[in-house]
């Protein structure tokens, strides 16, 4: 007997009423607001090596990584470093200018 013959045979005996069996509800999508991004400029103010340390530390990316990244900021004059929810380009943004670095923090 299917839940749907066991609904309609209590409901003609009079007996207590059996709830249909659930169904999964389809979920509407949630619309993901769009990611920002941390922006570091070039600056000429600081070395190379004061650039590598705090993206190391902001964004805890390798040496050789920060190294790739400071001459990016170098030769095309800013880099995105940091891309994702906003608090945490905000932190990593904080961070980098934290020792006067160049910073700037959008939406993409």
């Amino acid at each position: 007997m299917t839940a749907d013959d066991r609904f309609h045979a209590m409901t003609r005996l009079g007996g207590a009423v059996e709830a249909p069996e659930a169904q999964e509800i389809d979920r509407a999508e949630t619309a993901l607001a769009p990611p920002w991004m941390t922006i570091l400029h070039n600056c000429d103010c600081h070395t190379f090596e004061e650039v590598v340390h705090q993206l190391m530390k902001a964004i805890a990316c390798s040496e050789e990584r920060g190294w790739e990244l400071a001459h990016a900021v170098h030769n095309s004059g800013k880099a995105v470093v940091k891309v994702g929810p906003e608090a945490e380009c905000v932190r990593v943004g904080n961070i980098l200018a934290s020792i006067g670095l160049v910073v700037t923090v959008i939406q993409s």
